[in-house]
């Protein structure tokens, strides 16, 4: 929230004084060049989409919309406001989450998912939902990551709440792994080994003690780690002591590398061009008074800054739903405006529509009908008179202009590149990986925070991918192929997981650990899209007084088109 908020407020200040300062040509290459940044920013990731996104908006609304206020009091306005969302959010409970106290309520539920996924996939081992749960599982592991890295617990706990919830999120990282290598060994194992991930998710929810745990069988490695990580977990509890794992660990350059790469680029360039083209018409519709009396132009720029974010959802689809929404908010709020009494009315307006907002949220262009209703109120509570058919008019011109923008092909840009990029991304993360299993390395910690970033990065990949096959055909071809080859590399993870519980046991892979390795390896090269090796490890971990196989030390994938 304080992210966004901060970028909201500078935008207002520079939209502000830009807007009463410089031409209208000048003003137009300056949003553009604003687009330009925060597109390449919001391929960081949620926080530097909502960054950018809220940067644009504020400029927007600073520029088009004329007020006596100078720019810095619009931004303490703005800053004000978030405070208030953020008092709000660090103070108040969330509903039906009491049990155990409600300060980190929402953290403490994120980390019981994570134990409830074990489970859930422990449930499914040996089944078709196997893959489906254990999807599951890394989606829950995220969530707890983000929360663990939210405002209300620091990188490093001071408090016993925070060093307990620390504890309780590193102790269910083996058993994660435990419960991967048993789903993807492919056989059932008894209802009882998913009870002690179940105990464990209700003592995090309730603060409670875990009480006894149900041990698994230790007939299998996979078995031994599971029964080996629950007594960990059960003692970890118990001190309430763990570990930092759940950081994302992400050096400023490999930041600065995904906003100037294919991903930034590509979001960039169509987010500027978007933004600037709406800006223009935005500008030439109100010099030629179209607007008639109203002198505000931000509404169209405003909504076409969240309609072109290819982080938002298919783009032809939420265009559709912005301009149902729209239209139907707008009509709402012409039959709300003529029988409600000012400026009563419009705060009472102003109040439901916000506590409709979470409700609406399942769908865009319900979102979008209560989100027009409450702005228009609040603009006519400030003293603007009622816009409710200029807005439909303006709202649907975005509409056209983000389609067009949406399917033109990006000068310098190949199809898919950000798609490819996010691949390229998760290969790396997958061989980082592979790299410290087969190496040898004891740091479990880190294994286990390399997992997860293997895990997170393909996820996101397959998100991205997701995207991009729900887009019009012109830009879901542009993914064909890639689904396979983050099919690969998930199953390259999940053995490279197996990999790791089995050398915890034995100190050597069996000859299924290798044939696989090598021919998810052989896989991912036939694809040619990414590249990943078998390391030097290879040889140690699979010999061991056996024979080494034919693909031992090799290196599989393409470079630049060349075979390595």
């Amino acid at each position: 929230v304080g992210g966004p908020a901060l970028a909201g407020a500078a935008g207002l200040v520079v939209g502000t004084h830009a807007g009463d300062h410089v031409s209208a040509v000048l003003l137009t290459l300056l949003l553009t060049g604003l687009g330009l940044a925060a597109g390449a920013v919001s391929a960081l990731g949620p926080v530097g989409s909502s960054v950018g996104t809220q940067l644009l908006v504020g400029a927007a609304v600073g520029a088009g919309m004329p007020l006596p206020e100078p720019g810095w009091q619009r931004a303490l306005a703005f800053l004000a406001g978030a405070g208030w969302l953020l008092l709000l959010r660090l103070a108040l409970p969330t509903p039906g989450a009491l049990a155990g106290g409600f300060r980190f309520d929402g953290e403490r539920n994120a980390v019981a998912g994570v134990y409830d996924a074990v489970a859930g996939l422990l449930d499914a081992t040996g089944s078709d939902t196997a893959t489906a749960r254990r999807a599951a599982l890394t989606a829950a592991l995220d969530h707890a990551q983000d929360a663990l890295a939210g405002p209300r617990l620091r990188r490093y706990a001071s408090s016993a709440a925070e060093r307990r919830l620390h504890a309780q999120y590193a102790a269910a990282l083996p058993l994660a792994e435990a419960a991967t290598a048993l789903a993807w060994a492919g056989e059932p194992v008894p209802a009882r080994t998913a009870e002690g991930p179940r105990r464990l998710a209700a003592a995090v929810r309730g603060s409670t003690p875990t009480g006894p745990l149900p041990a698994p069988s230790r007939t299998v490695p996979a078995l031994r780690a599971l029964d080996d990580a629950l007594l960990r977990a059960a003692e970890a509890f118990d001190r309430g002591d763990g570990g930092d794992l759940h950081g994302r660990r992400r050096s400023r350059a490999a930041g600065v590398r995904t906003v100037l790469g294919a991903r930034g680029r590509e979001y960039g360039l169509r987010v500027a061009l978007c933004f600037g083209v709406s800006a223009a018409l935005a500008q030439a519709l109100h010099h030629a008074r179209w607007y008639g009396q109203h002198d505000h132009w931000y509404w169209l720029p405003a909504t076409a800054v969240f309609l072109v974010k290819p982080d938002l959802g298919p783009l032809a689809s939420r265009v559709l739903s912005r301009a149902a929404g729209t239209v139907l908010g707008a009509l709402l709020f012409a039959g709300f405006a003529a029988v409600l009494p000012r400026p009563e009315g419009l705060v009472a307006l102003v109040a439901v529509s916000g506590a409709l907002i979470p409700v609406a949220a399942r769908h865009f262009a319900a979102q979008t009908a209560v989100v027009t209703v409450l702005v228009l109120a609040l603009v006519m509570a400030g003293g603007e008179p009622q816009a409710s058919l200029g807005r439909i008019g303006e709202t649907l011109l975005a509409c056209a202009v983000v389609l067009v923008v949406g399917h033109i092909p990006m000068p310098g840009q190949r199809g898919g590149d950000a798609i490819r990029a996010r691949l390229a991304e998760a290969a790396g993360a997958a061989q980082a990986y592979l790299d410290h299993v087969l190496g040898g390395s004891e740091d479990r910690a880190g294994r286990w925070a390399l997992r997860r970033e293997a895990y997170r990065t393909l996820a996101e990949a397959r998100a991205a991918l997701a995207l991009a096959s729900a887009e019009l055909p012109p830009l879901a071809r542009h993914a064909d192929g890639a689904d396979e080859t983050a099919a690969t590399l998930e199953l390259l993870v999940d053995t490279v997981t197996a990999c790791a519980v089995h050398l915890d046991d034995t100190g050597r892979l069996d000859p299924r650990h290798v044939r696989r390795l090598a021919e998810l390896a052989d896989r991912v090269r036939a694809r040619g899209d990414v590249a990943v090796r078998l390391t030097a490890g290879f040889r140690r971990t699979a010999g061991a007084g056996g024979t080494t196989p034919d693909t031992d030390g090799a290196e599989f994938g393409t470079e630049r088109g060349r075979l390595v």
